[in-house]
Parts: C-alpha cells; structure tokens; sequence
C-alpha cells in the first residue's frame, strides 16, 4: 500500500486522535481504501504532522489513533511565487508544481494582458480551487507545509505593496535583464549568503507591458532572464522555482 495523508488542519498538537473532515474522510476510506490499522500521516499544512493508524474507517468521520507528532523546521529560502493568471487550468499545474517545490505562498495576479476575468463569486471559487490543489499536491509530495494561496491581485496592488522578501525577481523579456543565478550571486555578494525569502514574478504569454515592467524596476524588482528561449508562463514559474531551491537550500 502506498504512503497515505490525510490534511486535518485544525488539530491540536497534542491530540491522541485526530477526526478528518468529510472530504478527507471520503478520499482516505472510498478512494485509498483505507481499513482499520493501517498507517497514516496526518499533516495540518503548517509544519506539524502525526504518526496515526486507522481507528475507525469511516468514509464521513474517518479516526485516527496518534502514535507520535512531529514539527517540521521551514525551508531555509521562503519562497513567493508571484503568477499572472493564464488561461485555461495551466494556473492549477502551477499551484501544483510551486507546492511540490516547497513554495511559501502563491499570489494570482491580474495585469494588462490577463486574459482571465474573475469576478468576486469566480475568484472565490477559483481560489478555493487553486488551494485544494496546494492540499493535493502536498499530499502527494510528502510536503509538510501547504503554501498560502492569495486571493487575485491586481499587479499594481502587489506592486505598491509587495510582500515583505529580501529578494524580489521579476521574469523579463527585456534587453538588460541579468541571468537569475547572476542575481542570486549579486545577494550573496552583497550579504555573504543566500536570501532567504524571496519573491518570483511571473507575467502572462504575453509578458508585462513596457510600463508595467518600469514600475516593477522602480519598485525594487530585480529583472531576470532564465536564457535565450521564450518560455511559457508554467516553465517559467517551475523553473526558476527550481533554480531558486536549489540555490537556497
């Protein structure tokens, strides 16, 4: 039987069983079929995972019974992922692919060539949508931590109020920009080691206007390219995710 998980993010540290929610509870039973003493970690998204074993099966309020709990420590780099809204589900592979890479949180942004019009009922439930694949994905991959899925930004929202981060980046297509790991090495010049938190922003296909790209760079973002070729916006983001692990730790 494969590792299973199951997400009880309103646990008590302390707590000797643990009660999943319906949704949980269907997909540990009905899906995995889970049965009474098989293992199971449970993980609340924020570090904090138990040792269980199946208690009572049941497909609407499955039980688990605590062996042990344990905290995990952060990542060493918080990271950001700052993402234009593409079209279609490209959006729900990228929430997938930042949570496998241990990102932080996830921000959606609208700008100029957003092609996505989210309305206040729409965002909602596309943001409820983007955060239960983080849930899935973290499942998944063994992460220990769900990243924060923000509600749609306006880009000059997060611009005039960007998230506190000691790095902030910002894919370019424009003449000028530097190779990511040149910026990285720029940090660790400047600071004698890797940052450690940092924002990744990614445009639409069609790349940030002229003048949106200009308020970035006056806001602090540090223009990068990740080489020669014009990447999708899912490349992108996984790939400079990537480098930005790798490089941090």
């Amino acid at each position: 039987m494969p590792d299973l998980r199951a997400h009880c993010p309103h646990a008590a540290a302390t707590a000797t069983e643990l009660t999943l929610a319906e949704a949980e509870s269907h997909h540990l039973v009905t899906v995995h079929r889970a049965r009474a003493g098989d293992p199971v970690t449970a993980f609340d998204g924020r570090g904090r995972e138990w040792t269980c074993t199946v208690a009572t099966p049941d497909r609407r309020a499955a039980v688990l019974r605590v062996a042990a709990t344990r905290l995990a420590p952060p990542l060493p780099c918080a990271l950001t992922l700052a993402q234009a809204i593409p079209k279609g589900g490209a959006m729900e592979d990228i929430v997938r692919q930042a949570t496998e890479l241990g990102a932080a949180a996830v921000i959606p942004v609208l700008t100029a060539r957003t092609e996505v019009h989210l309305d206040g009922e729409r965002a909602g439930r596309k943001g409820g949508k983007w955060l239960q694949t983080a849930i899935e994905a973290a499942k998944q991959c063994g992460n220990p931590f769900v990243p924060a899925v923000a509600a749609p930004l306006p880009l000059a929202d997060l611009l005039a109020a960007p998230p506190a981060a000691e790095l902030n980046l910002i894919a370019s297509l424009h003449p000028g920009a530097r190779p990511l790991r040149a910026a990285l090495a720029d940090f660790r010049t400047a600071h004698g080691r890797p940052p450690q938190s940092a924002l990744w922003l990614v445009g639409p296909e069609g790349d940030f206007t002229p003048e949106e790209m200009a308020v970035a760079t006056a806001a602090g973002f540090v223009p990068v390219t990740l080489g020669p070729l014009v990447l999708r916006c899912v490349t992108a983001a996984t790939c400079a995710l990537g480098i930005l692990r790798h490089e941090t730790g």
